[in-house]
């Protein structure tokens, strides 16, 4: 449900530290867990952008371009301009985010990108819950395009201040070097496996949510992109032992 070109290379042990760098988290093991949380609220807002909001993706962009075509040759023009509605809001967030995340205090920037993440898949939210969970017309055309703003931010964030290849994201890239990596020499990273599975999960608690709790569905990914903000503020313990503020 998710794309790349990158291939999930986390140093090491096999886990990688998420948007803030290694300036903040809960050690490791709790920059590993970050990284999933955003993971799965990728993959739920993706089922829920294309169960509800017209059949398009908010993370997936070289789908939403094949949709693009696809609907210029079958001459279906609705879903032209969904895929094209996604596929702005992501652009315009990533762009937003890598330009609030230039220059000096990393981690302070980081929480700037985080907060306005937060603060669209909050209005997403609301939006959403004031039209019952099913939002139709120009309501739903306008809560597509922010929740493929605040995947698009989310996606140039990481790409911006995480390690080389990393993405919460677009894991195609993720698949297939692991997929490589296990045919080459038996390797397999553990990270890359965890993030292909929460984007499973993260899917899956999306789709239940839009089925059985429509209301509720975006409280999931904007939780989870919330919470990540709250545990950018608590002081990272690394591997010495040492706290690094």
């Amino acid at each position: 449900m998710a794309d790349g070109d990158e291939t999930a290379a986390p140093p090491g042990d096999g886990t990688a530290p998420p948007p803030g760098g290694r300036a903040r988290g809960t050690g490791d093991g709790g920059l590993a867990a970050i990284a999933v949380a955003l993971t799965v609220a990728t993959g739920a807002m993706d089922a829920i952008s294309f169960l509800a909001l017209g059949g398009v993706f908010t993370s997936v962009m070289t789908a939403n371009l094949s949709l693009l075509g696809i609907s210029a040759g079958a001459q279906d023009p609705d879903r032209a301009r969904d895929a094209a509605v996604a596929v702005a809001g992501f652009i315009v967030g990533a762009l937003l985010s890598a330009r609030i995340v230039r220059g000096e205090r990393a981690a302070v920037r980081t929480r700037w990108a985080l907060g306005v993440e937060v603060l669209a898949l909050g209005g997403l939210w609301a939006g959403w819950a004031t039209a019952g969970g099913h939002p139709g017309g120009g309501v739903r055309l306008g809560l597509l395009a922010v929740a493929a703003l605040a995947m698009g931010g989310q996606s140039g964030l990481v790409r911006a201040i995480g390690p080389p290849g990393m993405s919460t994201t677009y894991l195609t890239g993720t698949l297939t070097g692991l997929l490589v990596d296990v045919a080459r020499d038996g390797r397999v990273r553990r990270l890359s496996v965890v993030l292909l599975a929460a984007l499973v999960v993260g899917a899956a608690l999306g789709a239940l949510l839009v089925t059985h709790a429509a209301p509720a569905a975006p409280a999931l990914p904007a939780g989870l992109v919330a919470l990540v903000l709250v545990v950018s503020f608590t002081p990272y313990r690394g591997r010495g032992g040492h706290i690094r503020q």
